[in-house]
């Protein structure tokens, strides 16, 4: 186990540099003047601009920059915004917090009910219930974000009046369930999906009929020997969702005036605040490491036949 534990920390070196690169020249290399964009038709000092790009490093050749980089990232610093001059790590601080909030509580929908419906119409494939939830999934899976986001905020909070259109600077967690459902969706769809399609197949395996064979009460039957073998897919998927929920959450935010990093993301590229993107895109490709090893490790948990060596 340490030695795949390793191996694995030893093949994400190649993935964060590549990733962390291109986006870094996405936004580095691009034509165009970052500092002189958020002066408008401001008129500035050329002086001034070539000061303010030398205290910022963008007077150095693109890969002098990347590497620069990469050394102050292992020293915490994330680079500075251009227009305010603050820290982009305070920047994210402020804002990843709701965030991570919005992205649990989404996180913990998907699984609770993901989870649940999948089992339920698995158990009996081809019925009502089963054919009511395909269809339920596939209107989730074709439905943008967007559209399902305003249907839900006209319906609960214009139409019935429970739930607030917006929430507030600081909202509280009863104000990020509706915004977490909305983003939760598309995710939830593709788990009772996975959770169905395995369970109806582990169904029809040896080993289930060898269970039923010994006598094993229906809870145990279903409880451990199907669900950890039907779960293994659904904890794929889960592990790579979590950072696809943070990093998704650009629309969910913009629907609901949420101050978090999506909406942060959505400023930056429009004011050319290259380090603020590339910061928290770094910290998503974290997050997305990191989960992936994880749900690698979690395998041998749910089946116990796997070994690493």
């Amino acid at each position: 186990m340490g030695r795949y534990v390793a191996r694995r920390l030893l093949q994400m070196i190649p993935v964060f540099i590549g990733s962390t690169l291109l986006v870094f020249l996405m936004m580095y290399a691009l034509p165009g003047d970052p500092v002189r964009a958020l002066a408008g038709e401001q008129h500035v000092d050329a002086t001034q601009i070539a000061q303010i790009k030398a205290d910022l490093g963008l007077d150095q050749p693109i890969w002098m920059q990347y590497l620069n980089y990469l050394g102050n990232l292992f020293q915490g610093d994330l680079g500075t915004q251009i227009g305010t001059q603050r820290p982009v790590a305070d920047v994210i601080a402020d804002a990843y917090p709701i965030t991570v909030r919005l992205a649990i509580f989404a996180f913990v929908f998907t699984v609770v009910a993901g989870i649940s419906l999948g089992i339920i119409a698995g158990l009996k494939a081809e019925s009502l219930r089963d054919r009511g939830l395909l269809g339920l999934t596939l209107v989730l899976i074709s439905m943008p974000s967007f559209v399902l986001g305003f249907l839900v905020q006209h319906l609960f909070a214009f139409q019935l009046g429970i739930a607030k259109p917006n929430v507030s600077i600081e909202p509280t967690n009863g104000e990020l369930i509706m915004p977490a459902v909305v983003l939760a969706s598309l995710s939830l769809a593709y788990v009772a999906r996975l959770t169905r399609t395995s369970v109806a197949e582990n169904l029809r395996a040896d080993y289930m009929r060898t269970a039923v064979a010994k006598g094993l009460p229906r809870r145990r039957v279903i409880g451990v020997h199907l669900m950890r073998n039907s779960l293994i897919p659904v904890v794929t998927f889960l592990g790579t969702d979590i950072g696809a929920l943070m990093g998704g959450a650009i629309v969910t935010e913009g629907i609901f005036n949420i101050k978090g990093v999506g909406q942060l993301v959505f400023e930056a590229l429009g004011k050319r605040e290259g380090a603020t993107v590339v910061g928290i895109v770094t910290l998503l490709v974290i997050v997305y490491l990191v989960c992936s090893l994880l749900v690698d490790l979690l395998y041998a948990v749910l089946d116990p036949r796997i070994r690493y060596a």
